[in-house]
Order: C-alpha cells, then structure tokens, then sequence
C-alpha cells in the first residue's frame, strides 16, 4: 500500500485554494489550505489575482509537501478542480493581463443585451439566437452577464486596448493548468459557458464557428479544447523544484468544480443526484441525454465521465450568506467589536440553530444577497428577512439563513424532478455547509427527501479531481468510483415539520412572485 501512487489534488474555490495528498481509493492523507483575496470594484466588478492564486497555491502545496516529506515520491499526477466561470486574458508567454473576472461579476449584461438583441427577442436576446445557442450547447449565455461570454465582450466593448492584447481568454482551470504545464487548452466543461461550443456528442466537444460569430469574439483567442481526464503533459521543471516532487510527475487536465463535486460525492450513476453547499450552491446528476429547461435554467452539459452530460442546477448564494452573517453581521470589527477574537463560527451557528425550533420562531430568510440563477435567473433579487419582530432574537435569525438556503434549494427541486423524468428520494451533499448535521436535517425536512451526508464532504472536489485523475492515469474506471464513497449519516425527513415547512415555502415562492417587481426597480 506505501508503494501506491498519490494525486496532489487542488481544490480551488471563491474563497481559497486547498491542495490534498489522495489515495486511488480517495483517502485523504494530507490537507493544507490557503485564503484568496476578492476584489469587489468600484464599477459593480467581482475579481480576484490570478497571481494572487498561484503564489497561494504554491505556499500551501509547500507547507503540505513539507510536512509529508516521506510521500512526495509517490506523488504520481496534479489535477485540479476549481470554480468555473472566471475569464483570465493572458499575453502569448502566459501572463495575465488584468485581474480574472468572477462568476459573481454583471459588468458584461448591458454588452451581452447589445451583442445578442434581435427583432423579438427573448430576455433582450434574440430568439433566432437564443434556439441556436440551445440546440448547439444545450444552454445559452446567462444574460446577468455572470459568465465568460459576458467577461469577453465586456473586455471586448469597454477595454478595447486589453482586447487586442489578449492572446488567450482563459477559465480558472485553464489558468492553472497553464502555469503547471505551459499548455493553453480548456476542457470540455470549463470552456462551456463561453458558449462557443457544439456539444451534441458528449465525447467530441468542439468550437462552432457561428456561435463564435454570435458572440462577435475572436476565435484565435479561444484554447485548444480536451476532455477532463487527458493527460495534457508533465509538471513544468521549475513548479516540480519549487515543490520537490518529480520531474515526470502528470499532469492531468482536471474540471471545474460542479463536475469534479458529482464524481467526488459519488454521484457517478445515472440519474444519481447530489447537493453541493459551498459559498454558491448546485443539485447535479449525471444523465445520458442531452436536454435543457430554459424557464427553470437547467440543462446538461459537458462533464468527465464519458458519454455522459451533467444536469446542473446552479444557485447563486448559499454558504455566501453565512459568510456574510459572520463577517458583516456577527463578528464585523467596527467600533462595537474592536477586538473580537472570531471562534470556529460555524460550529457555534451549529449550536444555536439546533436549540431553535423549525420555522425560526416565524421569522424568513431569502438568501438571493448576490441576485439568482435557478430555478429563476434574476440579477436584480436580494436576500432579506420577512416578519421579524420584537419576540425574535439574534438566534432565530441564524437559523432563518439555514432554513432559506434549504427554501430555495426546495425551489429547485421540482424542476430537477422534471428534468430527470423521475422523483427524486435520496441526495448526497458534500461540500462545506454538509459538514453540518443539524443543517444535513434542515435540508432532509425542508426538501422532504432523505439527505445522505458523505464522509469529509469537504474534501468533495479534492477527491474528484484524484478520481478525475486516476481515471486518466487508467488506476480506476469511473464505474468504481460509487463503490469507493463512504456516508457518514442518512437524515430521514422528520415528518412532524412537514406542514410547517409546506407552508413555509408557498410563502418563500410567493415573496419572490410579490417582490421581484420591486427589486427590479431598486437594482436596475
């Protein structure tokens, strides 16, 4: 067993970068995490520093290479998950050229309406244009602006000089793996929502030149495209000294993280659902068709598993708000907490949601702080809290946040149920808001669905993109990979908070039909 090869895997999400040491079987030996900075702009934008990334993976690879010296030979491959739609414009040497624009970035939305407008249009986007983008792709460009297709043509329209100056637009993935291995290329999932691909076979993902010229984007800026699990080259010499692993050490091309968390939940099996709760949140299930839901957002799309696509159900905030309650709420150092020394927060929200009881004493929470996706996409929407009153405590309010992270993962639910043709009994979450149990149950009586809790969900995506990796590497086929997951806790649906939860979400539905109108006018 010493003598198995190891991945170093990176997890690489909005708010930092882990690296893991994981075995073939998916155990996890060594961890080591390091946060990343996000730069909100003064214009609305959402960035982070692509060197910023580099120099954080780097300290944290080292400090966890130090400390398990003895396993550095046996580090085998690299494979990375991280977050998907970022847009990097990088020089022909690999340099970034500004800052990478995020998944939380609307700056391209008013370029995007101007580039996709039409006679009739759908949502300011041209029908005609809208039906090729779905039949080719299976989606189309989110018309927030969220994705790199709105990034490009923002950079296109309002920085025209950094335009002409990029030679490649790159995802994060494809950041990354560019300065492990020299390579610029994409793969079939992080290229997806620059919408510039015909994906009608699942394993032969290829650049469509009229959806290029839909978008008005230049097509020598656009990467080679390769599927997940391709093994695109060797550890650069000078990433391999700095980290003191082996020169012949591999490469492999890795995912984003929607498609490395499904495969790390073990949520391999067709029709298999799993829930991820991290500072965005997704249900995703791996189908053997090609379909897509525009009203609710849905469709399946480009994944690692061969001849296989991916429903995701994507959702704007959902750890985001607890992050948010933490640092700008609870614990924000201004001049009533000087001093406050932060405890592990999590664990005592934990503690204090448990002692209160379903429903939040009448107080709710919509957690939509950074607009949504599905199963509405809605930029303008905000979160808020509804009928608190002078009976509330702080308490009850902690636990409105869980339970409306829970209301609006409900929400999509039906539309998931739909899309898949069949009811939906039984989810894995993973992830880091699955490490909870207390919020595991709110989700299994809110959704009224058994939720299964998988063993160190946190470590979903690291151990995804091992898998990703070993698949590549030939050690496991994907069809093993269920076999290799271990569940730490079922959560059975408790039956006695159904009719308050039924009733509780008719009234979440109903604030968003009532309120909508409103917060487009505030948030034009």
């Amino acid at each position: 067993m010493n003598r198995d090869p190891l991945i170093l895997a990176v997890d690489h999400g909005t708010s930092g970068m882990k690296v893991a040491l994981v075995t073939i079987s998916g155990n996890i030996l060594g961890w080591e995490t390091e946060p990343v900075r996000l730069i909100i702009t003064p214009d609305g934008g959402a960035e982070q520093s692509p060197d910023e990334w580099w120099a954080a993976f780097l300290s944290a690879a080292q400090r966890l290479l130090k400390r398990e010296a003895s396993l550095r030979p046996r580090v085998s491959a690299i494979c990375c998950s991280t977050l998907g739609e970022g847009t990097v414009p990088v020089d022909q040497n690999g340099n970034p050229l500004s800052n990478c624009i995020l998944w939380m970035d609307m700056r391209g939305a008013p370029h995007l309406k101007k580039q996709l407008h039409g006679l009739i249009n759908i949502e300011s986007a041209s029908i005609i244009k809208v039906m090729r983008f779905v039949r080719l792709t299976g989606g189309m460009p989110s018309m927030t602006g969220k994705d790199p297709a709105g990034h490009m043509l923002f950079i296109r329209d309002a920085q025209p000089d950094l335009y002409a100056k990029t030679y490649k637009f790159l995802n994060v993935l494809d950041y990354l793996n560019l300065r492990l291995t020299g390579r610029f290329v994409a793969t079939y999932d992080s290229i997806l929502t620059s919408w510039v691909t015909d994906n009608r076979k699942p394993d032969a993902i290829q650049y469509n030149r009229k959806l290029i010229t839909t978008l008005g984007l230049d097509a020598a800026k656009l990467p080679d495209i390769v599927p997940c699990s391709e093994v695109i080259g060797t550890l650069k010499a000078d990433v391999a000294a700095a980290l003191g692993l082996r020169d012949d050490v591999k490469v492999v091309a890795g995912s984003i993280d929607t498609t490395a968390a499904a495969i790390g939940a073990g949520a391999v099996d067709d029709y298999k659902v799993h829930l991820y709760i991290g500072t965005s949140s997704w249900m995703a299930a791996h189908v053997p068709f090609k379909k897509t839901d525009v009203l609710a957002s849905l469709a399946s799309v480009p994944c690692a598993v061969p001849g296989r696509y991916l429903l995701t159900a994507l959702q704007a905030t959902a750890g985001g708000n607890l992050t948010f309650l933490r640092d700008q709420v609870l614990y924000h150092k201004d001049e009533l907490l000087q001093e406050a020394d932060v405890p592990d927060i999590f664990k005592v929200l934990d503690q204090i949601a448990e002692r209160v009881p379903a429903g939040s004493n009448g107080v709710i929470y919509t957690p939509w702080i950074w607009g949504e996706r599905a199963p509405v996409d809605d930029r303008a929407v905000r979160a808020g809290l509804y009928n608190l009153s002078l009976h509330n405590t702080r308490e009850d309010v902690i636990r409105a946040v869980l339970e409306g992270v829970a209301l609006n993962t409900r929400w999509l639910l039906k539309p998931v149920e739909r899309f898949l043709g069949r009811k939906i009994d039984s989810i894995h979450i993973v992830g880091g808001g699955a490490q909870s149990a207390v919020w595991c149950q709110i989700f299994a009586d809110v959704m009224n669905v058994e939720i299964k809790q998988v063993k160190d969900p946190i470590y979903a995506n690291a151990r995804g993109a091992a898998w990703i990796a070993a698949a590549g590497l030939g050690e496991i086929a994907f069809a093993d990979i269920p076999q290799l997951v271990q569940v730490s806790q079922a959560h059975a649906p408790d039956e006695k908070n159904r009719a308050l939860y039924d009733e509780r979400f008719a009234v979440f539905t109903k604030i968003y039909r009532q309120m909508k109108g409103i917060y487009k006018g505030l948030n034009r």
